[in-house]
């Protein structure tokens, strides 16, 4: 109780220090109102936009009586209401104006908040770059494509990105301190398209039931805008940004420009209440005992409430994920845990509230699930050994009080007897400050009841990080943590401190993690426990301009890697050097080389494979790479590797992120890794091969199907899902998995280890 009652007091002492920010260029000084324009005063009607000289945007928006959504923008109000343009490139010609017209206008009415534009371009509408319809899907982005983000709290660090193609497929992001954007957020929300002769238009509307913003009638957001335009790879944003986070600079919400004249609804309750209903049948090998053609039917309910214009409570009971995609397969190449991604619904949205110790730098930031500690990891809860536990129910608290963003979580899972799992109650605890102009400070508590390790005994972490932001490229940020395991004489700590320097020409990275021995935050994740990491990264990254018309950027990157445990032992060294092309057309050529030390205390057995002897290693291998431009109807990357493996060789070819367009609705997404290793003692050779097939009716219906055969493991698995969105936020699925071993086990005439089928129906209720 002890430990709770401090990172309590933590979380509320963080809550009400008032910090004052430092006046910068750009930014409110001192005194100023929290809503005053970051920019030139509010420009005078008929007027819609004003630009001072320094390169501040300020936008009227303007009321409209109900705007018919339908993407052709030929209602009055497009004459009668001027629109603006006067987009800037950060990428290719950082500065200059964009080589395409975009016409831009900002309505709202009691109800909606609503974008709208016209995307001239010069080579007609056949030279469109437009080849995915599917909701969320991450090609979206290497579309054509036209998108805003909005500050509605006008912090200058959090915000939402919407944006669509010319074909009408959607995508939409929270952000999060300027760069930790969860791509898994699924707010109610229309657009509308339509393809010209000259180019093509859309109408966006944006409930204000969908979004958070402070409260009060009259609202001030910050606002951007960004096109692209994929023939040119060419992004262009209403405010001048840096060219160093190309597609990713409208993240900065920092350099945003202001909006004002909007007028958002007071009185809203925003409940709204989503209850499904499953059914389907099941087949069960694993399990005990085993499950044969066995029907089953569930129902249960999500509820969100808007407690204030800023705080947002989810409950939900009898969770059920039947919906979500399968993992994809790994073959596990180290004596390390794998990561998997969460793909759960429940969790990813507000995932960036709950993010500790991942700073916003765009070009150096720090992978969720690798050497550096995650203190939250959500797999932890309804997962374990492979298994889904049930969950019985759980809430979730998300949202601001002026500068501090709050998050609080508690979810109770039932047992399961397969994985010898107990009845756990998960809690998550989170409080950030802003500060300054880009950074933050925070403080993390998690705990669940029933520890892993040491069943009969609660297991508890927290933790306090910070980011620091200076200038545009000077980033420091680090954290401690402890963990403790109640009645186990286990308690340990963890910290980091690293600092980067990411101009784009020039870069340097220095960081130093701790992990202690006993370190074991069980809602989180540590890949690797008792290491001292110390890595120094430069970086040189010159852009040739009109030496080399076809280049737009090369990269030589450098880094020198030490892992020791705690009692000084030098347990692994990695020098490293990259040179990356990239090209104008997106295309990417690289060519990466490691100088590897590691010394084995133990054995290490590959996956299906030899055994390696302890001892001291040094080897080294070189990967070359080839990247195809997304935007291309062949698109993804191929690699290969060769070099030396501890005590033999290692060869490698990878299909990564691949894409085959047969027309802008079916769509194939192959995939392969296979390594071949060879020793004196023994060989491997270790496949992961997996293809997708999409096919997409219309932006809100579609199929999708993975099969995966995975060499470690045997076996093949299939996953198929329809996906049918029937009205905004209400959705229909039907989901076939199955699993089957590819060699026969003595006795048993059938490979088959599990196979489902279900049918999932949600219905959205908004009051």
């Amino acid at each position: 109780m002890r430990f709770v009652r401090v990172g309590l007091a933590a979380a509320v002492l963080l809550g009400v220090v008032s910090v004052s920010s430092a006046q910068s260029p750009g930014v409110p000084s001192r005194g100023a109102s929290p809503l005053a324009p970051m920019g030139p005063p509010a420009p005078v009607a008929p007027e819609v936009i004003a630009r001072d000289g320094s390169g501040g945007v300020t936008v009227r928006a303007s009321r409209v009586e109900g705007l018919k959504l339908d993407g052709h923008l030929d209602e009055a109000v497009y004459s009668s209401v001027k629109s603006f343009s006067g987009l800037i490139q950060n990428q290719p010609d950082a500065g200059k104006a964009s080589s395409q017209k975009t016409d831009i206008w900002v309505f709202f009415d009691d109800d909606n908040f609503y974008v709208s534009a016209r995307c001239w371009d010069s080579g007609g509408a056949k030279a469109l770059v437009a080849n995915e319809m599917r909701r969320d899907n991450n090609q979206i982005s290497s579309n054509d494509n036209f998108g805003v983000v909005i500050d509605t709290f006008f912090d200058h660090h959090n915000g939402y990105i919407f944006f669509v193609n010319p074909l009408g497929a959607m995508r939409d992001l929270q952000l999060t301190n300027e760069g930790n954007s969860n791509q898994d957020w699924n707010p109610v929300w229309n657009i509308r398209t339509d393809i010209f002769e000259q180019g093509w238009t859309v109408e966006m509307k944006i409930p204000f039931k969908s979004i958070r913003y402070r409260p009060g009638t009259e609202q001030v957001w910050g606002f951007n805008v960004r096109r692209s335009i994929r023939k040119r790879n060419e992004f262009a944003y209403l405010t001048a940004l840096p060219p160093t986070e190309g597609a990713g600079a409208w993240l900065r919400v920092s350099r945003a420009a202001t909006l004002v004249g909007l007028e958002a609804p007071t009185n809203n309750r925003n409940l709204d209440i989503k209850p499904y209903a499953i059914g389907g049948v099941r087949s069960d090998r694993a399990a005990t005992p085993v499950v044969s053609k066995k029907g089953e039917a569930d129902a249960g309910v999500d509820i969100k409430y808007g407690l204030t214009k800023g705080l947002t409570l989810d409950v939900s009971y009898n969770t059920d994920f039947a919906q979500v995609e399968v993992d994809e397969q790994q073959i596990n190449l180290t004596r390390f845990n794998l990561f998997f991604p969460e793909k759960r619904e429940f969790f990813l949205e507000g995932r960036g509230i709950f993010e500790f110790a991942r700073p916003n730098f765009l070009r150096g930031s720090v992978p969720v699930g690798g050497i550096v500690p995650d203190l939250f990891f959500s797999r932890q809860i309804g997962l374990n050994r492979g298994r889904v536990i049930p969950i019985i129910a759980g809430g979730r608290l998300t949202g601001r009080v002026g500068k501090t963003t709050v998050g609080a979580l508690n979810m109770e899972t039932d047992a399961e007897e397969t994985s010898r799992t107990e009845r756990t109650n998960f809690t998550v605890l989170r409080v950030r400050r802003d500060l300054l102009r880009r950074s933050i400070v925070g403080a993390m508590f998690t705990g669940r009841s029933e520890s892993i390790r040491a069943p009969g005994h609660a297991n508890h972490a927290l933790g306090a990080d910070g980011a620091f932001s200076f200038f545009d490229n000077v980033n420091l940020n680090g954290y401690l943590a402890r963990s403790v395991t109640s009645g186990a004489q286990a308690s340990e700590l963890s910290y980091q401190a690293r600092l980067d320097y990411n101009a784009d020409k020039y870069g340097l990275e220095i960081d130093h993690l701790f992990v202690g021995k006993d370190y074991n935050p069980e809602v989180g994740f540590v890949q690797r426990p008792d290491i001292r990491r110390t890595v120094v990264s430069p970086r040189f990254s010159p852009r040739p301009r009109k030496r080399v018309k076809s280049v737009r950027q090369f990269t030589l990157d450098s880094s020198l890697e030490f892992i020791e445990n705690n009692a000084g032992d030098l347990i692994t060294r990695d020098l490293a050097a990259s040179f990356n092309t990239e090209f104008q057309r997106s295309d990417r050529a690289n060519v990466t080389f490691h100088r590897i030390h590691d010394r084995l205390d133990a054995p290490f057995r590959l996956v299906g494979g030899p055994t390696i002897k302890p001892g001291a290693y040094d080897f080294q291998n070189v990967t070359a790479l080839y990247g195809f431009g997304s935007q291309r109807k062949i698109s993804g990357s191929v690699s290969a590797l060769v070099g030396t493996y501890y005590d033999g060789t290692q060869r490698a070819v990878t299909i990564s992120g691949g894409r085959v367009q047969v027309t802008p609705q079916f769509s194939l997404e192959p995939s392969a890794s296979i390594n071949w290793f060879d020793f004196d003692y023994g060989s491997l050779t270790a496949r992961v091969v997996r293809t997708r097939v999409n096919y997409t009716f219309s932006p809100r219906m579609y199929v999708s199907g993975i099969v995966q055969y995975n060499s470690s493991t045997k076996s093949v698995s299939t996953n198929f899902r329809w996906r049918w969105e029937y009205i905004p936020g209400s959705e229909l699925f039907v989901v076939y998995t199955d699993e089957n071993n590819t060699e026969l086990v003595p006795g048993r005439s059938s490979t088959f280890l599990n196979r489902a089928l279900a049918v999932k129906v949600n219905k959205l209720l908004r009051f």
